[in-house]
């Protein structure tokens, strides 16, 4: 008789922050013959156009007490319930192996019902700082992996350092040959995020338009702007004779990491990770809205190595800016020099990390 296959539900929530590193999970247990099924609202359907085609996509019924007004407030109790309800009666139809969630408040339905119906399960937290859905829910799951180290955790709860996954895309270029700057096309890439990447609309471009001329002359910048930045940002960057590519999101963007000399970006998990494993030097402006601060607790590896320079929002100016621009591009030994630094504290193995703790729950059974 033979074996059912074996089946891992993953929870995540509405940013790339938390799709990457799922994706990566879901790449590598589909290789491995399991059935993968992804629970996310439609915030997260945005980015699951890199998913495998063979992942099974479920939208839920989520919500947050962080936006909306009074009405949509009130509402946000029986739209969790609801969505509790139909996480536990597509677990019982289909259950599932192993749930992973990702963090986010839309992981809140699966990973609730998962509790509610005792199956082994576990939380990813990418950054320093466990994010609010994953503060809930770390003494009520069997593994914490963390994928920044040290994380701050609860009392009393040990955490598993797995590192931060990776997409494979990511993965074919870990460890690219750098080319340091010189007298020769060069490429930056500035990018922000969904959240906070205003400020770098507004300091950047100045910043790289400071440079002296015969630099800008060998120059390209891919910059990722908000859709509603992306006219006036390309418009900047027309007028000072700078070739840029500006577009609210790159599907490409472990390419034009691995092909540029320079990237300026906040210090997201998953930018830091991909960062560190194709090995670039980077300018990070933690994002200082972030809960806990978080961001700066995810660049802090990095930045200790010798790999990146931390500029903190609050002590942003173009001035700034274009000082530390300068001090890579000017220094093709130091700039090779971050390069390898950054490469040193990269974490391709993450993914199997995580890979190895799935099936060990997946041994346990139930809980």
């Amino acid at each position: 008789m033979t074996q059912p296959q074996p089946q891992l539900l993953i929870a995540a929530g509405g940013t790339g922050g938390h799709m990457f590193p799922a994706q990566a999970l879901a790449e590598a247990m589909l290789t491995r013959g399991w059935r993968v099924r992804l629970s996310t609202d439609a915030r997260g359907a945005r980015y699951t156009g890199g998913f495998p085609h063979t992942t099974q996509i479920e939208q839920i019924s989520s919500a947050t007490f962080a936006r909306g007004g009074v009405l949509a407030r009130a509402s946000v109790p029986f739209r969790i319930g609801a969505g509790i309800l139909g996480a536990i009666l597509k677990m019982i139809r289909d259950r599932p192996t192993v749930v992973v969630g990702f963090g986010g408040y839309p992981t809140i339905p699966a990973m609730a019902a998962a509790i509610l119906l005792r199956l082994p399960r576990m939380i990813h937290e990418q950054n320093g700082v466990l994010g609010r859905v994953n503060q809930n829910l770390a003494k009520r799951v069997h593994a914490v992996a963390c994928g920044t180290w040290p994380t701050d955790l609860p009392e009393g709860v040990e955490g598993i350092h797995a590192g931060n996954p990776v997409r494979s895309a990511v993965l074919e270029r870990a460890g690219a040959s750098y080319i340091p700057p010189g007298g020769y096309p060069m490429e930056i890439l500035v990018i922000g995020g969904s959240q906070g990447a205003r400020i770098l609309s507004d300091m950047i471009p100045p910043a790289i338009a400071s440079m002296p001329t015969e630099r800008l002359q060998h120059l390209r910048v891919s910059h990722q702007a908000r859709g509603e930045d992306e006219a006036r940002v390309r418009a900047f960057y027309d007028e000072h004779g700078i070739s840029a590519d500006v577009q609210p999101f790159f599907n490409d963007v472990p390419r034009r990491m691995s092909e540029a000399q320079l990237i300026i970006s906040r210090s997201g998990a998953s930018s830091v990770a991909d960062i560190s494993v194709i090995g670039r030097p980077s300018i990070l402006i933690p994002y200082a809205a972030a809960t806990g601060d978080h961001q700066t607790a995810n660049a802090r590896g990095l930045v200790d190595a010798g790999g990146a320079i931390l500029i903190p929002e609050s002590r942003m100016s173009v001035k700034t800016v274009a000082e530390q621009i300068a001090m890579v591009l000017d220094n093709p030994d130091g700039a090779a020099q971050m390069a390898r630094a950054a490469l040193s504290v990269g974490r391709p193995e993450a993914t199997e990390n995580l890979v190895s703790i799935v099936e060990a729950l997946a041994g346990k059974g139930t809980a």
